[in-house]
Order: C-alpha cells, then sequence, then structure tokens
C-alpha cells in the first residue's frame, strides 16, 4: 500500500509526487544475525511511520521537523542495528530526509533503494525530484550523452529487465531452433533465430559489463551545504572551480585518502573534497 506524501517544506510538483512506501519484506537471513531482534525491528519500524505520518499531517513546521528526524533516527537505527538493506527501506529514509529538507541525504538514500532495485519507478520518480531541486546544474559530456541516446536499452534498464530480457531472448532462439530441427528451414525461421540470437548477446554483454562496472563504482552525493572543491588534497590548493559545489551534487569516486575525496562530476571534471562533506553510496 502506498500513501501519497501531502507534506512537503517546499510544494513538490504535482507530476513528480513523493510516495511513502510501506517495508513489506525483511531479510530474514539478515535478522538472524541482526543485533535487533524480529520484534524490535517491526516495533521500530512501525514507530518510525508513526512519526512520518504525524509530520506529515502537522500543520506545525517545528514540530514536523521534530517527527521527521524521530522517524529518521528509527529507520537509520533498523539499518545499523538491524543490519538490514532493503530497497523500501532506504526509500522511506530517504522520503523522510527530503520532506526534512536534507537534500543530500535524501539523494543518497534514493540512490541506495535504487542500486536494490532498480526496476521501482516510485524510487526512479522521486529521486528525479530531488535532482531537480539542486543547486548544480553539471552537464554530461555530448559524447555520454550521444551514447545515452544510442544505447538507451543498455543505461536506462536495470539488470534485472536486462536478465529478463536475456532469458526471454534465450527461449525464443531455442524454440525456433527446435522448430527447425523438426520441421526444417525456412527464410523466415532463419530471420527470426538470427535476430533474437543477436539481442541475446546483446543484453547478455549488456548485463555482464553493467554488473562488472557496479562492482568496481563507487559512486557519492555531497551533503554539505556547500564546499569549496580544489586542485589537490589540502586547504592550501587552488580552488577546481569558480563556484563552490553544493548539497545534493552526485559524483564518481576516483581515490580517498586521509580526510579527503578525489571525486569526478558528470561532465568528466575532477577536484578534491573534504571526506565529511559528502558521503559515499
Amino acid at each position: 500500500m502506498f500513501a501519497i506524501l501531502k507534506k512537503s517544506l517546499k510544494t513538490p510538483n504535482k507530476n513528480h509526487p513523493i510516495i511513502l512506501s510501506g517495508l513489506f519484506l525483511f531479510c530474514l537471513a539478515s535478522l538472524a544475525e541482526a543485533k535487533l531482534s524480529k520484534e524490535a525491528v517491526y516495533s521500530l519500524f512501525g514507530q518510525a511511520n508513526q512519526f512520518f505520518r504525524q509530520a506529515n499531517s502537522s500543520d506545525d513546521t517545528d514540530q514536523a521537523q521534530k517527527l521527521y528526524e524521530k522517524a529518521i533516527l528509527n529507520y537509520e537505527k533498523i539499518i545499523s542495528d538491524g543490519q538490514i538493506q532493503n530497497s523500501k527501506l532506504y526509500y522511506n529514509l530517504a522520503n523522510a530526509y527530503f520532506l526534512n529538507g536534507n537534500l543530500g541525504k535524501a539523494i543518497v538514500n534514493y540512490r541506495r533503494a535504487e542500486k536494490l532495485d532498480g526496476s521501482d519507478t516510485n524510487i526512479q520518480k522521486n529521486l528525479a525530484f530531488a535532482r531537480s531541486k539542486r543547486i548544480d546544474k553539471i552537464p554530461m559530456k555530448t559524447e555520454k550523452r550521444v551514447l545515452h541516446t544510442l544505447f538507451f536499452w543498455h543505461y536506462d534498464f536495470s539488470i534485472k529487465t536486462k536478465f529478463i530480457l536475456t532469458c526471454l531472448f534465450f527461449a525464443v532462439v531455442c524454440i525456433v531452433l527446435t522448430v527447425m530441427i523438426w520441421l526444417g528451414r525456412t527464410a523466415g525461421r532463419i530471420t527470426t533465430a538470427v535476430i533474437f540470437s543477436i539481442l541475446f548477446i546483446f543484453f547478455l554483454a549488456s548485463a555482464v559489463l553493467e554488473a562488472q562496472t557496479q562492482s568496481n563504482r563507487i559512486g557519492g552525493v555531497i551533503t554539505a551545504r556547500e564546499v569549496v572543491a580544489r586542485q589537490g588534497d589540502g586547504q592550501n590548493y587552488p580552488s577546481s572551480f569558480k563556484e563552490s559545489l553544493h548539497v545534493g551534487t552526485e559524483f564518481d569516486l576516483l581515490e580517498h585518502r586521509v580526510g579527503w575525496l578525489h571525486i569526478r562530476l558528470s561532465d568528466d571534471s575532477d577536484a578534491w573534497i573534504p571526506e565529511n562533506s559528502a558521503e559515499l553510496i
């Protein structure tokens, strides 16, 4: 069951509603090893949802913020002490952060939810809506934009979707080959087998490539209100850009040194930022 979040620090665009999802499934294996008991986890989750609903219906902004903070603490306690990683849980946490005005933490947790379930359209919509609220508008390089357009199926489809399509194409190939063995070859059957074989190879390669990329890629989000990006790992280095980077800006991690992160932005520019100004996915 889903409930529309009707209250925000800023009125949301009606075309991009922020939605609260219930947490329907817990990972029983995680619960077995967790510091919290199953009953404690459900109790914390119930309290978190109650705080969230109370905040969402409150007309007192200060009181609502306090209630959102209580909901956030409970959600995070489930994650840390309960040792549970669940896309719906991260999604609820992200919604609470967003409505409490913490854009950076919201995007971090939407990204974590997306990483666990890239096919959830609610996560995608809310993440896109949160991204639209960022100050920094860093364009993607033209070459990357062209690749994303030409190979949209590689960049837009989740691994789960690609895997399902790969299995479907392989099944079609097997069926067509079986028909050809029993009933003989025809131009139509051969063409069908070739087309679906190509699709099978493309989607299989895409799924494998994305899985390898995700395993090696570490993303992050700036959570500080603003930060000066520098050309080296120290305050004495000159700034990399004319303007500071702001909360919600996403990056890929290139290197991690004590107290500093070497990051790459979507336009392929790189810089160093203090470690405490961002959070990794």
